[in-house]
């Protein structure tokens, strides 16, 4: 593992990266943290939000995979995040807390989770920090994408206990 690759880059894909992979540990936190809406979460969130904002807005200015003009498939989800970030944000303030949460939820799933799989493709700048300056072929890269997914998902799952626990007794039950 060597962060070449990325210290090398453009400092927009720079400033991308380190947003993304901070709002990855911080989005995490905010998620698993049993208590939910006291200050500290509130801080924790704005600053989240912040960083999701820096990683969709730079996201814009990344052009190296190019299908329509300068803009690709990634350029939609951006976008899409930036709305969901607004929105989250104004359920939060409306006490509108299912919403907000499920909406979160499905930002730090889709936007840094999902996303963030593809950056480990062949090829991506993401691929050669994690397996050196060659790589990894196609087959190392897929399964190392499906952990980081599962993990995620795992991780998910357990921040909504009570929920998991109501489907886990729902499925013994049948």
């Amino acid at each position: 593992m060597s962060l070449e690759p990325l210290l090398a880059a453009s400092p927009v894909i720079q400033i991308h990266a380190f947003a993304a992979i901070v709002a990855f540990g911080l989005g995490g936190w905010v998620l698993f943290r049993r208590k939910k809406g006291d200050a500290h979460h509130r801080a924790l969130g704005k600053l989240w939000v912040a960083l999701m904002v820096i990683v969709a807005v730079s996201s814009l200015f990344i052009w190296t995979i190019r299908l329509w003009g300068p803009f690709s498939p990634i350029h939609l989800i951006s976008i899409a995040t930036l709305v969901g970030l607004y929105r989250a944000v104004q359920y939060a303030r409306r006490r509108q807390i299912k919403a907000h949460m499920n909406l979160m939820r499905g930002l730090y799933l889709g936007a840094l989770v999902v996303a963030g799989v593809f950056t480990f493709m062949p090829g991506r700048i993401m691929n050669q920090v994690a397996f050196g300056p060659d790589g990894a072929d196609p087959a190392e890269s897929a399964i190392f994408a499906l952990v980081l997914a599962i993990c995620a998902v795992i991780g998910l799952a357990l921040a909504n206990r009570r929920r998991l626990a109501r489907w886990c007794r729902t499925l013994a039950a049948a």
